[in-house]
């Protein structure tokens, strides 16, 4: 029988880090004219992170969910309480080892999608257990290396 279960959330630790944030925005279409920006503190963390006892950060490998803007290398934020709905991005553990997917759950269909064609779905054979173990709420891209 296949079956979807929540792992216990672990709590971790959430320490504040604010950071300068400019007021306003940058266009990434025409530019806009300048302006005398304020400057305020931005704390990433608390912007990201909802859950903080239950959230995660992830690194990503591989190419799977290319199609939804997820890139090897990416951090990703997984929140473990919140609970799993259709077309969420998640992290499921399968046969011991973590995927990141596109959950498809309707009609009594499940399945774990990736966003990438070259990859088959993921559909769970008899007896085989799989684990949504949290939900992806955003991602971390670095452009630069230090």
């Amino acid at each position: 029988m296949n079956s979807i279960s929540a792992p216990l959330p672990v709590p971790v630790d959430s320490s504040p880090m604010e950071l300068p944030m400019v007021q306003g925005c940058v266009r990434a279409g025409f530019p806009s004219p300048a302006e005398d920006f304020g400057v305020t503190r931005f704390d990433l963390a608390k912007s990201l992170i909802q859950h903080p006892a239950t959230t995660f950060v992830m690194p990503l490998r591989g190419d799977s969910m290319i199609g939804a803007g997820l890139y090897d290398g990416d951090w990703l934020v997984v929140d473990k309480v919140l609970r799993p709905q259709h077309d969420d991005i998640v992290i499921a553990e399968l046969d011991g080892d973590f995927t990141c997917k596109r959950l498809y759950q309707r009609n009594g269909t499940f399945m774990l999608r990736p966003e990438n064609p070259t990859y088959p779905d993921i559909r769970p054979r008899e007896g085989q257990t799989i684990e949504i173990w949290g939900v992806v709420t955003s991602s971390v891209r670095r452009y630069r290396k230090w």
